[in-house]
């Protein structure tokens, strides 16, 4: 995933506005069957409508465009207002065949009727082996259909400068405890040095440490969705990294992916840094003269528990409306299981693929001279098999996410604690889905 990719993702205000236009034409739950779909192959030539924001996607549609003269694609970056496009398609029913979206945003767009069902096309369902298991089971909505593709992923790491670690004479953490611990030993020794920073206007980022620690927010039964945003798993987390704020030994005052958070860096005054798998061109891009003094080791973790989390990556979605979905089925397995397709996608837009030959692409099999020439792509193979595969998001995910950044905002300039953040998403996941319609409740 690219810089412009992720910054683009990261834009919830603009999503949670944008997507708002499909209200009131929603289906209330999520085992509400999707449109009705044909999987019989057209009689002659066909062309498909790809919207996506992934860089340099024209040159993979045009690859698949050479090889498949009767099923041609035609590809549009809507990178600038990814769901407010899709949501005005959608309502003025000029929805393409195929789309890009986040897995987070699946259920929003599900519970509104977004999608084309296309396990009626056996190789549709047959794509299941092909993906890393926790991505199929976010887009088959527990196996209810076949809603999208994965696309790519954001397995999470941990990015430490080892030199800072050697200088001060401290292992390289292996467990959130030993983590708040460098961080105390960090500071102590320079006061001007913290271990990290703590992004209070990124929910996706604060939801992949949830996700990591077993914190299940959201499950569907009995016909409703029960909401656990505030479980004690995500108290957990809220409270470990309150600690670290409230001790200073952590920065809130900056942006992933910003300017100023690039300069912290460049001043050696943050020493490690909690993210995903795309992440590694960040440094490499935006800090060459750091090369050789990065690794990239696994996440802590919560005692023995060796789980890991997500953050961020995509589908590309089968849209309501689209009228060739035996082409589309054709196409969307195509981009996002073959070597060729893969391999561009990676080195084009930087996509961390979710299929699992993608995983063997020799470009992720080899040392990256950034990081000494170390094998990253190892580790974050290893992060994605131990990420739970049963976590889900909510139907209202962007609106909650706006509310936990309100409220983390708060909490990171002495308003409040993060508990308190955890206790307003929560409120605000178990209102909106009411404002809706869709029948919800608090606890499993």
């Amino acid at each position: 995933m690219s810089n412009t990719v992720t910054r683009t993702r990261l834009a919830v205000a603009a999503a949670a506005a944008s997507i708002a236009v499909l209200a009131g034409c929603s289906s209330p739950a999520p085992s509400g069957k999707a449109s009705a779909a044909s999987c019989a192959p057209a009689k002659g030539k066909v062309t498909l409508q790809y919207w996506n924001t992934v860089p340099g996607m024209d040159k993979v549609v045009a690859l698949w465009n050479k090889k498949n003269p009767n099923i041609q694609v035609e590809t549009k970056n809507i990178s600038n207002d990814q769901y407010g496009t899709l949501g005005n398609a959608l309502k003025a029913g000029k929805a393409p065949d195929l789309a890009q979206v986040g897995y987070d945003e699946l259920p929003n767009l599900r519970s509104q009727n977004a999608f084309v069902d296309a396990s009626a096309c056996s190789a549709a369902t047959a794509a299941k082996s092909k993906f890393v298991p926790w991505t199929w089971s976010q887009t088959s909505f527990g196996g209810t259909g076949v809603f999208a593709l994965p696309q790519d992923t954001g397995p999470m790491a941990l990015y430490v400068r080892s030199d800072i670690f050697k200088k001060h004479d401290i292992a390289i953490p292996k467990t959130w405890d030993e983590y708040a611990a460098a961080a105390q030993k960090l500071h102590k020794a320079d006061s001007g040095l913290t271990i990290t920073f703590f992004d209070p206007n990124n929910a996706e980022w604060f939801n992949g440490l949830l996700w990591q620690n077993s914190a299940e927010m959201y499950s569907y039964s009995g016909d409703k969705w029960h909401v656990t945003v505030e479980s004690e798993q995500s108290k957990q987390v809220a409270e470990y990294w309150q600690k670290l704020i409230s001790g200073k030994l952590v920065r809130t005052d900056l942006a992933n992916g910003s300017t100023q958070m690039y300069a912290a860096y460049q001043k050696d005054q943050i020493a490690s840094y909690v993210g995903a798998a795309w992440g590694y061109s960040m440094f490499r891009d935006n800090l060459p003269k750091q090369a050789g003094k990065w690794t990239i080791v696994p996440m802590p973790t919560w005692g023995s528990n060796g789980a890991s989390g997500d953050w961020g990556g995509s589908t590309v979605a089968f849209m309501k409306g689209g009228k060739r979905l035996y082409e589309s089925v054709k196409f969307n397995t195509w981009l996002n299981t073959d070597p060729e397709a893969l391999a561009l996608e990676n080195e084009l837009g930087g996509l961390y693929p979710a299929a699992n030959a993608g995983l063997q692409l020799p470009a992720l099999s080899k040392g990256v001279p950034y990081y000494n020439n170390e094998k990253i792509f190892d580790v974050f193979a290893a992060s994605s098999k131990d990420i739970d595969t049963s976590f889900a998001w909510g139907p209202t995910q962007k609106t909650v996410n706006l509310a936990l950044q309100d409220a983390m905002a708060k909490a990171a300039a002495g308003d409040g604690t993060l508990a308190d953040a955890l206790s307003a998403a929560q409120r605000t996941a178990l209102k909106s889905m009411k404002d809706q319609a869709i029948p919800a409740t608090a606890g499993k």
